[in-house]
């Protein structure tokens, strides 16, 4: 697996463990950004290029594990939306349901090994074809 391709591209499948180290990866630099950078001016200048490069990398990863599980990899905006109802704590009414988006996310993703065999997205990645 190539990680310039994981983080930049959505198509075909990507493994498991990959997938979870490199949403994780884009969560830290998120919690760090957020962290360094209060919110006064400074982040809503540098937000408008740090922001949309974490959403594009993010929906690139999920489509691609979303991929080797066999699903389209637009279900990867409901993970996104339901990150962003939750983030950086639950504070509204529908956060029941983005959490609960979220576990069904976590599941699919981190805890379900992709379809054996080749899919409608590619090959195997794990068992490529010979």
């Amino acid at each position: 697996m190539n990680w310039k391709d994981l983080f930049l591209s959505a198509s075909g499948r990507a493994p498991r463990l990959p997938s979870v180290i490199a949403f994780a990866l884009i969560v830290g630099v998120a919690a760090i950004y957020e962290a360094l950078v209060d919110d006064t001016l400074p982040r809503l200048l540098t937000g408008w290029f740090v922001y949309p490069i974490l959403i594009y990398c993010s929906a690139c990863v999920l489509s691609k594990r979303l991929h080797d599980r066999g699903r389209s990899g637009w279900w990867a905006l409901l993970v996104l939306v339901s990150l962003r109802g939750v983030w950086p704590h639950p504070k509204g009414f529908f956060d029941f349901v983005f959490i609960l988006a979220l576990v069904w996310a976590l599941v699919e993703l981190a805890v379900l090994p992709g379809e054996q065999g080749a899919n409608r997205f590619g090959p195997n990645p794990l068992k490529p074809a010979a």
